[in-house]
């Protein structure tokens, strides 16, 4: 299993601060609300939050938010947080934490967030969303060896730690996901019972379930540069196609990474409402090596959001041509 990470932050104990798990099931709506962490959990809550009237201010200690993404998708997700009300201070990170008094016994859950750049933000509830560690005590004590990262050490194939013992999701470091973790259950249970099938790791999805939704398969182009692909892209912006006139959507993004060498897709990124749907066809087309030509000529139905595909894979089939 993982847990929520916890930074050693002065102060940061002195607070009864939420971790993802019980912004999940809040008792009470905060008037205002500090989110450590502009992740994916981080923004998904941030939003939810703001929708149902929280003030919400999210701080992010590095250089960009969502920075496992490629950074047209928090470019593209920014102005539509913003425009909710939502605070972004960037790059920014918190050097200590106090609790605020509000008068009333019980819990102290008010904070005052101290900023490096001397900035101070007052909520009423702090959300911690700084990712989530290895709940490595829960097994240490069993002798399984733990990745540099502290995850269970398994074969990525076979998920095995040792002979006989398997890991399934969060806890191998393998990818954060419910559906990485049913994936891995199924490959776990048939394993079981004497098939011999393996883990394949190519072209897992991620997708940020704001509004819009952010989804993403493969490599970055900066994480391709670095393994010396002769990278090619595409981009768009789904706002602009039929689909996005109908439902008045502006400011989307569309990235596509190719690999100019094998001319294939390597990497696909999507800031566009139904992002979740789309990128099933990518990660197909990633799984299986599909030629950028044959993904260039596959016909999508007008006006589905889909369709803003078509433009893109074709720029992407040309540049390997």
């Amino acid at each position: 299993m993982a847990a929520p990470r916890r930074f050693q932050i002065p102060g940061l104990d002195t607070v009864d601060y939420w971790t993802n798990r019980q912004a999940a099931i809040p008792r009470e709506l905060p008037a205002s609300l500090a989110i450590l962490g502009a992740g994916a959990i981080g923004v998904e809550l941030g939003q939810a939050f703001a929708r149902l009237g929280s003030k919400v201010t999210m701080i992010e200690a590095g250089p960009a938010f969502l920075h496992l993404e490629e950074p047209e998708a928090g470019a593209a997700l920014r102005p539509h947080l913003e425009a909710e009300g939502i605070t972004l201070m960037i790059g920014d990170p918190c050097v200590s934490v106090e609790a605020r008094s509000t008068g009333a016994s019980g819990p102290r859950s008010a904070a005052v967030l101290h900023l490096k750049s001397g900035a101070a933000v007052c909520a009423d509830r702090l959300l911690v969303a700084t990712g989530r560690r290895a709940n490595a005590e829960a097994w240490r004590a069993a002798g399984l060896a733990q990745t540099e990262r502290g995850w269970l050490k398994v074969d990525p194939a076979t998920l095995e730690a040792q002979p006989g013992v398997f890991g399934a999701g969060d806890v191998t470091g393998l990818g954060g996901f419910t559906h990485v973790a049913y994936y891995h259950g199924q490959v776990i249970a048939r394993r079981l019972r004497g098939i011999d099938v393996k883990a394949d790791h190519t072209a897992v999805p991620r997708v940020t379930f704001t509004d819009p939704e952010i989804a993403s398969v493969g490599l970055s182009e900066a994480a391709a540069r670095a393994k010396g692909i002769d990278v090619v892209v595409a981009s768009a912006d789904p706002a602009e196609s039929a689909r996005g006139y109908i439902h008045d959507f502006h400011g989307g993004a569309l990235k596509l990474v190719g690999d100019r060498t094998r001319g294939v897709l390597i990497g696909a990124t999507l800031v566009t409402p139904r992002a979740g749907e789309i990128v099933g066809e990518l990660v197909l087309a990633i799984k299986l090596g599909t030629p950028l030509k044959t993904l260039a000529d596959v016909i999508h139905p007008y006006p589905a959001f889909n369709r803003v595909l078509g433009a893109s894979l074709d720029e992407l089939a040309a540049k390997v041509a």
